[in-house]
């Protein structure tokens, strides 16, 4: 049920996926490098191609605070941001992850100031992991497509009810034109049905969302978010296969590449999975047996399947693209470490940060990585994490 491929910015195919999607409101603030998605859905909009309100506002946290409203009173909503735009949203993240608003958002992960930087990594996202949304990581910009769509479907689904983010690498995916498939509007339909709203803001029928909560329910609250969150895996699955079903690509929580026989695996979260493929082909010719793990979940984090995944590995080699200042260093390896703990049979953890900022991790800065934990591989004692590239 698939069109034609297409060549296309995949900033423009997040935004066609959105209108595929009939979003009904849209409110976004310009922030390079995610401004292109928005730019486009206001075209869209404004040529009569979408039928949806376009609110433009003057800042993030408006946006947010916008897309609270339209998203309480029933509509279809989406927006989208980067970096420091992300951060300028944080307070209203938890507010509408807290009254269980399915609101979908694009961020086009970017480094966070100071010093200013325009390029990729994922210290804006990292800095906003525990916000309560639903989080998927893209590496291409079919991906991105696919999982745009997706994402709608997923946060409205009446079991789930939570916003959901879908991550693209800021320029290395959100300016590059790729190849992908296109669908049918028809087929969109038959996937993801009009919103229908479990409770909505209606002058007729008055309700209250997010009231003041005593002491006394807080606690209840809070709990019953992240049962919520937790419980949304299933409903994730769900979606995948019949996406899966209708367009023959299937998506997992962690996908995995030459795996077969591996003792030593990468793990990676974003575009730089598909550079790391060819660093494994290069290892493997040289009869390294070494591995790929690519971890598209975020939240909720997929704990078995991690633990699934790990079965025979004497070592797992995690490259964090952010650093937790001060702490755990990765916070994608300390993630995997919280996993794997009290496991019988774990490998051992070897973690790494690059790519900072938008520096290039070409294959052989992932060879280097895995020679780097081979080398490891005998010692008792290890640092937290492992830094590339660091000058000085």
């Amino acid at each position: 049920m698939t069109d034609k491929r297409v060549g296309m910015e995949v900033s423009i195919a997040a935004a066609e996926a959105v209108k595929l999607a009939r979003a009904e409101a849209i409110s976004a603030y310009p922030i390079t490098p995610q401004t292109h998605i928005v730019e486009h859905l206001s075209e869209l909009v404004a040529d009569g191609e979408l039928d949806a309100e376009f609110v433009p506002v003057e800042s993030e946290h408006t946006a947010l605070s916008v897309c609270a409203g339209t998203s309480a009173v029933g509509a279809r909503t989406y927006t989208s941001t980067s970096s420091q735009g992300l951060e300028l949203m944080h307070e209203i993240l938890f507010v509408v992850a807290g009254m269980r608003l399915p609101i979908v958002m694009s961020v086009a992960n970017r480094a966070l100031s100071a010093p200013l930087s325009i390029w990729n990594d994922h210290s804006d996202i990292m800095a906003a992991r525990d916000c309560g949304w639903v989080q998927i990581f893209t590496e291409n910009g079919q991906e991105v497509f696919d999982q745009t769509i997706c994402a709608f479907k997923i946060a409205e689904d009446r079991r789930v009810l939570i916003p959901t983010i879908v991550n693209l690498d800021g320029f290395t995916l959100s300016h590059v034109v790729e190849s992908l498939l296109e669908v049918s509007q028809e087929m969109v339909d038959q996937f993801l049905p009009p919103y229908q709203p479990l409770y909505r803001l209606h002058p007729d029928q008055p309700l209250t969302m997010g009231a003041f909560g005593m002491p006394e329910i807080y606690s209840e609250a809070r709990k019953a978010n992240d049962i919520a969150l937790r419980n949304s895996y299933s409903v994730i699955l769900e979606v995948w296969k019949e996406w899966g079903k209708l367009t023959g690509r299937h998506y997992n929580p962690i996908e995995t590449y030459r795996m077969d026989g591996a003792k030593v695996a990468l793990l990676t979260m974003g575009s730089f999975g598909e550079v790391a493929m060819d660093a494994v082909d290069r290892m493997r010719g040289k009869g390294i047996p070494v591995g790929l793990l690519k971890l598209r979940l975020w939240r909720p984090f997929p704990f078995e399947d991690i633990r699934k995944a790990m079965q025979g590995l004497e070592m797992l080699v995690v490259m964090d693209r952010a650093i937790s200042t001060g702490g755990i260093g990765g916070p994608v390896a300390s993630e995997m470490k919280s996993a794997l703990y009290g496991q019988a049979k774990r490998p051992k953890i070897i973690s790494f940060i690059a790519g900072m900022g938008g520096r290039d991790v070409p294959p052989e800065v992932f060879e280097e990585m895995v020679d780097q934990a081979l080398k490891l591989k005998g010692k008792r004692k290890i640092e937290e994490f492992y830094t590339i590239g660091i000058r000085g």
